[in-house]
C-alpha cells in the first residue's frame, strides 16, 4: 500500500483514533463535547418526523399510525431553521442610540378604532354585557348595510354595539366633533331609545295581565326567595354554633377547681382511717 509523497505512514493519524485518544483523558472532556457538536452539525430529525413515522408504517415497525399522523402530514413543520420577524403594524420609536428591541420576535398588538371606544363604552356600562344577545359573526360588512346616521336599525336589536357605530359615524362625518361630545351624542340616543323599550315593555305586560295572562314570578321574585331560604339555613346553622360554644364554655366553668364524686369519697375514707394523734 502506497502512501503519499513526503509523508511517512507514522504521520497519518486517523481522527477515530484521536478522539478515542482524548477520550480515555478524563481532562479533555470539555473538548470532546465541543469536538462533537462542531462534527455533528444540525439535528434535522424533528423536522423529519413524518418521513421516519411513514417508513415505520411501511416496513410495519408500528402497527397503527400516531394520531398526528395526518395533521403533520397536511401541516408539515417549517424549512427555514432561522426565527423569522413579524409584520411590523406600527412605526418604531427610533432613538439616537441604537437599541436591541426586546419583543423583536413578538407579533404586535392589531387594534381597531372601535376597540378603543368599545372599551369606554362597557366600562362605563357594565350591565350591557349581561343582556341576552345573539353571538353571530359579522361579515365586516356593516358600514355597507346599515346607515349609522340614526342609531336605531331596521331588524337590528339595540345593543352597546350601536352605541359605538353611532360614536364612529360621528366622529368621521361630522367635522369638529371631538371624542366625549360624539359619545355624549351617542349615549343620548342609546338612553332614549332603551327607555321607550321599556315603557312599551310594561305597558305590553299590563294589558297581558288585563286580559288574563299570568307570568309567574318575575326574576327579582325569584332572587329573593332563594336569598331568604339561605338566610334561614344559615340562621339555623349560626344557632347551633352557638349552642355549640355556650355548652363548652359553661362545662369549662363547672369544672374549673372541682374533683369527681369518687375522689372526694376517697377523700373522706383516708381521712377517718388516719389514727388521731396523741
Amino acid at each position: 500500500m502506497g502512501t503519499k509523497e513526503g509523508h511517512e505512514p507514522s504521520d497519518i493519524v486517523d481522527p477515530d483514533v484521536t478522539i478515542a485518544a482524548e477520550a480515555l483523558n478524563p481532562e479533555n472532556s470539555f473538548g470532546i463535547h465541543r469536538r462533537g457538536a462542531v462534527m455533528r452539525g444540525l439535528n434535522l430529525k424533528p423536522s423529519r418526523v413524518f418521513q421516519t413515522a411513514s417508513l415505520l408504517l411501511e416496513s410495519q415497525s408500528i402497527s397503527q399510525a400516531p394520531p398526528w399522523f395526518k395533521t403533520i402530514g397536511s401541516i408539515p413543520p417549517g424549512e427555514i431553521m432561522t426565527r423569522t420577524q413579524p409584520v411590523q403594524h406600527r412605526d418604531s420609536n427610533r432613538k439616537s442610540r441604537t437599541r436591541k428591541p426586546s419583543k423583536m420576535f413578538k407579533p404586535q398588538l392589531i387594534e381597531y378604532e372601535e376597540d378603543r371606544l368599545r372599551r369606554e363604552f362597557y366600562r362605563d356600562h357594565p350591565w350591557e354585557l349581561a343582556r341576552p344577545r345573539i353571538v353571530l359573526e359579522n361579515d365586516g360588512k356593516d358600514a355597507q348595510k346599515c346607515d349609522w346616521s340614526r342609531i336605531q336599525q331596521p331588524g337590528r336589536p339595540l345593543t352597546g354595539e350601536s352605541v359605538i357605530q353611532r360614536q364612529l359615524w360621528l366622529l368621521n362625518n361630522v367635522p369638529g366633533m371631538s371624542n366625549a361630545q360624539a359619545y355624549d351624542v351617542a349615549r343620548r340616543e342609546f338612553y332614549a331609545l332603551r327607555h321607550e323599550e321599556e315603557v312599551e315593555r310594561r305597558i305590553a305586560r299590563e294589558e297581558a295581565s288585563w286580559t288574563g295572562a299570568y307570568f309567574g314570578k318575575s326574576a327579582i321574585d325569584v332572587g329573593m326567595e332563594l336569598e331568604d331560604k339561605t338566610y334561614e339555613s344559615w340562621k339555623a346553622w349560626a344557632t347551633r354554633e352557638a349552642e355549640a360554644i355556650d355548652l363548652q364554655r359553661n362545662a369549662a366553668y363547672t369544672g374549673l377547681g372541682t374533683g369527681s364524686e369518687e375522689e372526694e369519697v376517697e377523700t373522706e375514707v383516708d381521712a377517718a382511717e388516719e389514727p388521731a394523734l396523741p
